[in-house]
């Protein structure tokens, strides 16, 4: 009879806690809602952060507002999220850099990716571009090989700076190819673009939204994008997988996350209203104006999909041997 009794008491209490939720789901948001972009005002981030923050304030009826938080990279923003309360009102605009590649690249690091958030939902890809100098005698993904492996460790790549998606974008290239090329870091990708064009550091991996303008101008020639399929921007360029390389592929990705226990509903809701806000013509224009797409992956395929990408960064951060102190 006692543990009848103990048993109807935990079922009793799990339909409180589910009924509970539930309600906060319908109530939420009743108050502002901050977004965490943890990288200064003006990036790739702060603007897709901003993007998708208007249009859920017009669905839910309520402020969303983006608050950049930027310092040590991405660390600072990130981890004042994952201490935040799991109530919905605060959420953190993720990206490669801090929920998948940072977890190899610090050795304390202050938060876990997957222990200390729940995803939300994804929010938008950006492919990068393989630029060469428009003088280098490599017309193709081959040839850059090519030349790498008859003279390994000469020709140099540049990166906007150590750890970041143009080297570890190389670094992929380099690790499934066996072509040796030597890494050359600048402090930001303007600075790498200016050795790019004059030769002296003729090979770079850059996002498209800023390679794509380099290209149509004249400064530099692409040879290949990095995702698995062509840019609907420019459907001419092969990806690299076609170019003799079929497992590689990269992008920058952007998603939102909440601190892990917010409640489920509201993580729900969450993603039903982000979902619908990127299948408003409005957003769709303005990401793809950035040469990018909106994201499609279902809440359920995040989890298991930054797990994965977390895995194969550690495995190209360890084979290059890059480190951050």
């Amino acid at each position: 009879m006692c543990k009848l009794f103990h048993s109807l008491a935990a079922v009793v209490a799990i339909g409180i806690v589910v009924a509970s939720s539930a309600v906060h789901a319908q109530e939420y948001p009743s108050r502002t809602v901050r977004i965490v972009v943890p990288q200064p005002p003006g990036g790739g981030t702060d603007t897709i952060a901003r993007l998708i923050a208007d249009r859920l304030s017009k669905q839910l009826g309520q402020a969303f507002i983006v608050e950049n938080r930027p310092g040590a990279g991405t660390l600072v923003g990130t981890e004042v999220v994952a201490r935040a309360a799991p109530d919905g009102y605060t959420l953190l605009v993720g990206l490669n850099g801090n929920m998948a590649v940072n977890p190899s690249l610090y050795k304390n690091l202050s938060y876990d990716p997957i222990r200390d958030f729940t995803p939300v939902a994804m929010l938008a890809n950006y492919p990068f571009l393989l630029v060469v100098n428009k003088d280098l005698p490599a017309k193709s993904v081959k040839d850059l090989i090519a030349m790498a492996k008859a003279k390994p460790g000469t020709i140099n790549y540049a990166s906007a700076g150590n750890g970041t998606g143009q080297h570890l974008a190389m670094e992929l290239f380099k690790m499934l190819t066996g072509a040796n090329f030597t890494h050359v870091p600048y402090r930001g990708a303007q600075a790498a673009y200016i050795d790019v064009f004059s030769g002296q550091v003729p090979i770079f991996f850059d996002n498209i939204s800023t390679a794509a303008a380099q290209v149509k101008g004249g400064m530099v020639r692409a040879l290949a994008i990095t995702t698995k399929e062509r840019s609907k921007k420019l459907p001419e360029l092969p990806t690299i997988a076609e170019s003799g390389i079929p497992t590689y592929e990269y992008h920058t990705w952007f998603g939102l996350w909440a601190p892990n226990k917010t409640p489920r509903p509201i993580i729900e809701k969450l993603n039903a209203e982000v979902r619908k806000a990127l299948s408003d013509p409005d957003v769709i224009k303005n990401i793809s104006a950035s040469s990018g797409e909106p994201a499609t992956m279902p809440l359920a395929d995040i989890e298991p999909f930054v797990k994965a990408e977390i895995a194969k960064w550690a495995e190209v951060v360890k084979k290059a041997g890059i480190k951050i102190e």
